[in-house]
């Protein structure tokens, strides 16, 4: 890769004065997937692939191309500067940001994923597989699936950035879904790192739970409907913060729609003074960690509510230039495809100081939820499907139920957050999607939260 440094160098040189900016970003990826579902293999594939994308600006119009062959690359420049041109026609408003010469890879802690024989990665889904379909006689599907890449990126820019950097990406998803009757249930792992192979080994233990929550739910009574004191554990605080809080703070959402920019003002209250969320790629280990992003900002931690106020949002470098605040490197692209848009990295909410058990207490009647099996958004709605519930009775979990979905509207579900757990798990199961661009890594953590008055569906039958 560092032979072609000078080739994207001169041709920055070249055009740069055409435009207000312009950037080319190469791409060099390996990876694997593997895809098993009752048995027989649907994928098993080894690919490798080089190309990129440029991107230029011109009086606030974007131009974007992409090449897989780099003899195309002088055209594809003069291409995206051409749309650029055609389109612009106001001013261009970008964060600066200083420029960087720099080269930089995400640490391993065990053994690179690339370096492992396909032989052996194929064996190791034959062997969570049996795990998943062996569990009970009841289990009538499983799947399994496998997926690492290697990337390494280069960043060019007109503004003298030129940015090398590589890491590793792995996951595993696992499906078992249990049949008795007319009756259905499905349970679901998922794990990920960019930190070792043996990450996903000796992952037994956590294969068997999706057959058996699966199986368990089959004969567990439905949870009744409607509104109960609610406790979550860290895997749902997760998922909670990342899809219906994360999204709302992504700021090209907010200053294309000036309804959302007016709810999302900064120094509105949200939630009480010990709620606290962050999101970055700063820290260092998880699936949304990064040095630069893919414009060359480099990596921050963000603090998006304070105290329980809104103090910040997630930005590109357009988007903070258009709403006057600072980049803070959140603009990522899922591979050369695809333009850079403002991502989450990773999310969390801060850990709080109540002991665990005590997020149960006076609670007479509530439900305990826990992991997750689904959910979607819609703007400030959310429904969402636990993996696992148990009712609340008199501040104990007691009996465990099926079917429990919470949803409600994300500022008046924060505003209910009465108290949060001094405990703190990351989930690396995260894969993220938005414009079209699906999958990509993320982190999400936080502690486990008692919220109140949360609406849950199940049978709503007197």
């Amino acid at each position: 890769m560092k032979d072609y440094r000078n080739l994207l160098s001169d041709l920055i040189t070249k055009y740069q004065k055409r435009v207000d900016f312009l950037s080319i970003r190469l791409e060099n990826s390996e990876g694997t997937n593997i895809a098993l579902r009752n048995g027989a293999v649907e994928t098993l594939s080894e690919g490798i692939s080089l190309g990129g994308q440029v991107r230029a600006c011109y009086k606030g119009g974007w131009g974007f191309a992409t090449f897989n062959d780099l003899s195309q690359l002088t055209e594809r420049v003069e291409e995206a500067i051409a749309f650029a041109r055609i389109i612009g026609d106001d001013e261009t408003t970008l964060a600066p940001v200083e420029a960087v010469e720099v080269s930089c890879q995400l640490p391993l802690t065990g053994t690179n994923p690339r370096l492992i024989p396909l032989g052996d990665k194929k064996a190791l889904c034959d062997h969570y597989y049996q795990i998943l379909k062996n569990y009970h006689s009841a289990i009538n599907s499983a799947s399994v699936t496998y997926y690492d890449a290697q990337q390494e990126i280069i960043l060019a820019t007109s503004e003298g950035s030129m940015i090398q950097q590589s890491w590793i990406d792995s996951e595993m998803r696992f499906s078992a879904i249990a049949q008795k009757t007319n009756q259905v249930q499905t349970g679901r792992e998922t794990t990920g790192t960019r930190k070792a192979y043996e990450d996903l080994t000796n992952l037994d233990q956590q294969v068997e739970s999706a057959s058996k929550r699966a199986v368990n739910a089959l004969s567990l009574p439905p949870v009744k409907g409607g509104k109960y004191p609610v406790v979550i554990d860290p895997i749902l605080t997760g998922l909670f913060v990342h899809e219906a809080f994360g999204h709302l703070s992504e700021a090209d959402m907010a200053y294309e729609n000036p309804d959302l920019l007016e709810v999302m003002t900064m120094g509105r209250k949200f939630g009480g003074e010990f709620l606290q969320i962050f999101d970055g790629a700063m820290p260092e280990g998880h699936r949304g960690s990064y040095y630069y992003d893919d414009e060359g900002t480099k990596a921050t931690t963000t603090q998006l509510i304070k105290d329980g106020v809104l103090v910040g949002r997630l930005h590109s470098r357009e988007t903070a230039g258009k709403l006057g605040e600072k980049p803070t490197g959140n603009a990522r692209c899922l591979n050369y495809h695809y333009p850079p848009i403002v991502r989450m990295t990773n999310t969390w909410i801060g850990r709080g100081e109540t002991p665990v058990k005590d997020l149960f207490s006076n609670i007479s009647e509530g439900v305990y939820a826990s992991n997750w099996l689904g959910g979607m958004t819609n703007g400030e709605m959310f429904t969402f499907s636990a993996g696992e519930a148990w009712m609340i009775r008199d501040g104990h979990i007691a009996e465990p139920v099926k079917n429990v979905t919470l949803s409600g509207n994300v500022f008046k579900t924060l505003a209910q957050i009465s108290a949060i757990g001094d405990d703190f798990y990351w989930d690396e199961s995260g894969g993220c999607g938005k414009g079209g661009q699906s999958g990509l890594a993320v982190g999400c953590a936080g502690p486990s939260l008692r919220i109140e008055n949360v609406v849950i569906g199940g049978d709503h039958s007197d």
